[in-house]
């Protein structure tokens, strides 16, 4: 048997919430913000908006692909040998050095642009897996849903206040020292960079993942880690609760997660003013903060499921309404109906799914959790691109996400609430 998780205390909960903080800086300057728009504006310059759009539906879905394959199997390596904080480090290195090297980089090194943004997004996406899992290392079942949506609270205030500074420095470049618009933009992705290293400091001082049963080698955990992984992949199908609520959770995840990484392209290829998704943007960020902590509250109201589906009603008729989008006000209410539900969608997804698992393969079931959440990737960008190719109207290109909505809500209200106990 492992050793019972800490009780909750402060420290370690605000220590763990504050890593949101940190690393959501990649999701909103780089992944959800500049990286799509500035890579084909300025590395990818004169291809054409169909091609640019292509080029990034496809790097996201490499990247999902390859943190899908990992995912599951240092996860279970990770619970093994009691190293869950040791590969959120590994991967956050990972992440923060290949984002600070996009501000290094001029024309027309798109490529290497598109390697660096696939790498960060692997490190990004891999930190996840053990970033997740220690959730119940820091709080008691009882927190879980508050402690999750104050992590994603803390990351939407944090990603938006860093992505206020850096907007700054893109419409007053001069008052900045910058020569031009792309210099800026370039330094913005170095203080991602630094700004996720700094605020990730508070976790690996504070927070100790949960110990393993016996001191084992990394090559013990391997093996150990591995085989169990095998064991729980081939038995899935009879963990009726933990496989209902993947299958739900591939398909919702898929549209929120193409959503935030490819709102701001579409709206770029809708000719809408920089100015306007930069705003619709810092819109959702700020209106997340608040709205994440108040779906904690409302899941200790009706639970977190039916709070889910309010979510994933939301972005039903959000996504549906960009059919008939024309104009920049259709664009800030679409942001306005994402801040609302994003982070409460996310947050209680987590928590959830932490109830129905057992705390002591936390790593390993989160590594299938994100495996398949990325994997599940692969749907939503890969039509965006598919479509953009076919498809002159930009409009159609996200009206095709609210079927992985509705079949995601649909599903998840067939999965009973309860912990599986897994031999």
């Amino acid at each position: 048997m492992t050793d019972s998780p800490p009780a909750s205390n402060r420290r370690a909960i605000w220590s763990w919430a504050f890593y949101d903080w940190a690393n959501s800086a990649f999701a909103t300057t780089v992944l959800a913000g500049f990286f799509p728009v500035f890579y084909g504006n300025y590395w990818r310059e004169g291809s054409g908006p169909g091609v640019s759009t292509a080029e990034l539906g496809f790097a996201n879905t490499a990247a999902s692909v390859a943190v899908a394959l990992m995912a599951p199997a240092l996860g279970a390596i990770a619970d093994a040998g009691g190293q869950r904080r040791g590969f959120l480090f590994l991967f956050t290195a990972i992440g923060v050095l290949a984002t600070g090297v996009l501000a290094f980089l001029g024309q027309p090194a798109w490529m290497v642009a598109l390697a660096a943004f696939m790498v960060a997004c692997v490190g990004f996406n891999g930190a996840l897996v053990f970033y997740d899992a220690m959730l119940v290392d820091v709080a008691e079942e009882s927190a879980w849903d508050r402690v999750s949506s104050l992590g994603f609270g803390l990351g939407y205030l944090g990603g938006g206040l860093l992505f206020t500074v850096n907007v700054a420095m893109l419409l007053k470049f001069e008052a900045f020292g910058f020569a031009g618009k792309a210099d800026a933009i370039r330094a913005s992705f170095l203080t991602v960079s630094i700004w996720w290293a700094l605020f990730s400091v508070p976790l690996f001082l504070f927070v100790r993942s949960r110990k393993a049963s016996g001191a084992m080698s990394l090559g013990a955990a391997a093996r150990k880690g591995l085989g169990e992984i095998a064991s729980t992949i081939r038995e899935l199908p009879r963990y009726r609760p933990i496989f209902l609520f993947i299958v739900a959770y591939m398909l919702y995840i898929d549209g929120v997660n193409t959503v935030i990484r490819m709102a701001t392209k579409f709206g770029a290829d809708l000719n809408f003013e920089p100015s306007v998704l930069m705003t619709a943007l810092l819109m959702t960020q700020f209106i997340a903060f608040p709205a994440a902590l108040a779906f904690g509250w409302l899941s200790g109201r009706i639970g977190p499921r039916p709070a889910i589906i309010v979510g994933l009603a939301v972005y039903t008729v959000a996504t549906f309404g960009a059919m008939f989008m024309t104009k920049p006000a259709h664009f800030y209410l679409l942001a306005g109906l994402v801040g609302l539900v994003q982070g409460g969608v996310q947050s209680l997804s987590r928590s959830f799914f932490a109830r129905l698992i057992p705390p002591e393969k936390a790593g390993e079931f989160f590594g299938l959790y994100n495996m398949l959440g990325k994997a599940a990737a692969i749907i939503g960008p890969t039509l965006m691109a598919i479509t953009a190719l076919m498809v002159s109207d930009s409009r159609y290109h996200i009206a095709s996400l609210p079927i992985l909505f509705i079949v995601g809500g649909v599903l998840l209200l067939r999965v009973p609430n309860q912990r599986v106990e897994v031999a």
